[in-house]
């Protein structure tokens, strides 16, 4: 079983900056493909950023040119840099993973228990 701990989550300002990590235990981590996710209330769950297992990556139109997404895998982590934050960011945000291809087309997915990023003034 793949296991998936994020953390970096919190309350930030529009314009800020914040990095959201997510550590794997339990897998081959350098086969997986991973990718971030993001929910918010009363809305559908929606891929923001995803990376293979070699490190191509796929943005969300909302997101590109402010989040990053990245890999260390002699660390078993992937991150999330998100800057120029707005308030339409704000979401419980996901990390999951795959040993698919592409987590963007991946039937089956592992699932983090979510991270709480909230943007406002």
């Amino acid at each position: 079983q793949v296991q998936l701990v994020e953390s970096g989550g919190g309350s930030v300002q529009p314009g800020g900056s914040l990095r959201l990590s997510c550590a794997a235990s339990g897998s081959f981590f350098r086969h997986l493909a991973m990718g971030w996710y993001r929910q918010a209330p009363g809305k559908q769950r929606e891929l923001v950023a995803g990376i293979t297992s070699g490190e191509g990556s796929n943005y969300a139109d909302s997101v590109k040119g402010r989040f990053t997404i990245s890999r260390d895998n002699a660390k078993n982590t992937v991150y999330l840099q998100m800057n120029s934050l707005k308030p339409e960011d704000t979401a419980v945000y996901y990390c999951s993973a795959t040993y698919a291809l592409n987590i963007a087309t991946a039937t089956n997915k592992y699932w983090g228990q979510g991270t709480q990023i909230t943007v406002s003034s």
